[in-house]
């Protein structure tokens, strides 16, 4: 997906920017030339305003996309994952755990499930940001309890993990 938008917007740097800011937010484009966030649409001056380009540029971007079946079956088809609860975590109760992966990252969230499943730690969300976007990429959990510190060095003993913390 992410060599596909980078190629067919390789020679326009603003269209490109802004199609992996929608990509980021998960925003879908419609056949009606609009742009939603689930069954929100979403205004070309405030997507503009957030990527710093014209307006203009979000109605071409939406022309491409449209004209384009490869990318329409893409962003024709994008729907957002919900909410994150990383930040509003204590807030509630639950425990955090971010693991740094390198790029050999096979098996990390299998491994981590794992170690929490045998030490009686319930996950409620997991999240991880795409290695093809992000040089670093972060394994987020979300636990129903806190997690102990002490569990840092198994987190740390999986291969491909680069460096953990624990909210």
């Amino acid at each position: 997906m992410w060599s596909t938008v980078n190629k067919k917007f390789k020679k326009y740097p603003a269209r490109k920017a802004l199609a992996f800011k929608m990509l980021d937010l998960g925003l879908r484009v419609d056949k009606d030339s609009k742009i939603y966030c689930g069954d929100l649409k979403i205004s070309d001056s405030a997507l503009a305003k957030t990527v710093d380009v014209d307006r203009r540029i979000v109605k071409s971007t939406v022309n491409i996309i449209l004209n384009d079946e490869e990318l329409f079956n893409i962003f024709g088809n994008i729907i957002p994952a919900g909410t994150l609860l990383k930040n509003i975590a204590q807030n509630l109760g639950l425990g955090v755990i971010e693991i740094e992966v390198g790029e050999d990252n096979k098996g990390v969230l299998a491994s981590v499930a794992l170690i929490a499943s045998e030490n009686d730690i319930d996950i409620r969300q997991a999240y991880a940001s795409d290695n093809h976007s992000e040089s670093n990429p972060v394994l987020t959990i979300i636990t129903e309890d806190s997690v102990p510190g002490d569990l840092i060095k198994e987190f740390l003993s999986i291969s491909g993990v680069v460096k953990v913390s624990i909210c």
